[in-house]
């Protein structure tokens, strides 16, 4: 009987914003002006093709210097930077200020939308007493994205790659989530986007439910299934 819900953070409860909006937010932020439109939507090509946007595309491909790195990205905020603050480089970002800009933005609650049955779920979630923990692969702390979105609340618990010095799939990180509800793991359900890394908590005998990770417009009711995989209300 499931008694608790683990959710992953990026793809599954909010997604970032696309990243023609992240580069505009920066150039805005800094004051540079714009390129010329065909260049410009070549910095919106490469920023893509290397997946410099935390919670955007995955990279197409990893310049060899950064992929131990990349590997271990989110196992502390320092590490998280640099990976991401190499990346932003590659795709030929060589002002030190929009590259700064264009690092903070991800941590801005703007730049994150909820999917639309996010909230919807997660309330009733709270009306049948099931607690709710956040279990995210990150650099970088995520709640003041969840209390500016109404979201905070809604959330029992958040257990955060880069403040526990491990990352999914290590069930290390799912005990700990478990653990934070008070439950045995069988009575947790994983719910991610991410098959590997959220299906790491099938190791501790959690369930797992997969969304989609597209964006928000494009998956109005991904979450609102998994209240029929718990049963009764």
């Amino acid at each position: 009987m499931i008694k608790g819900v683990m959710f992953d953070f990026s793809g599954t409860l909010l997604r970032v914003e696309p990243t023609e909006e992240w580069l505009g937010a920066a150039l805005a932020e800094t004051g540079i002006a714009p390129a010329r439109a065909e260049e410009h939507a070549g910095t919106v090509r490469r920023l893509i093709e290397y997946g410099a946007l935390p919670g955007g595309p995955s990279p197409r491909h990893i310049p060899a210097h950064l992929e131990a790195l990349w590997d271990q990205r989110d196992i502390s905020a320092e590490q998280h930077r640099a990976a991401y603050g190499g990346l932003i480089r590659a795709a030929g970002i060589t002002q030190p200020e929009l590259a700064e800009a264009l690092y903070a933005r991800r941590m801005a609650p703007a730049a994150w939308r909820p999917y639309p049955d996010t909230a919807p779920t997660l309330r009733e979630l709270r009306r049948r007493g099931l607690p709710v923990a956040v279990v995210s692969n990150i650099g970088w702390d995520l709640r003041p994205v969840f209390r500016t979105h109404g979201l905070d609340e809604l959330v029992d618990a958040y257990v955060l790659s880069f403040e526990l010095g491990t990352q999914k799939p290590d069930p290390v990180i799912f005990r700990a989530a478990c653990d934070r509800l008070g439950l045995a793991p069988a009575e947790v359900l994983m719910v991610g986007d991410d098959r590997r890394a959220d299906g790491g908590a099938r190791a501790l005998g959690c369930p797992v439910h997969f969304v989609d990770h597209l964006p928000a417009d494009r998956r109005p009711a991904g979450l609102s299934p998994l209240l029929d995989l718990l049963g009764p209300a």
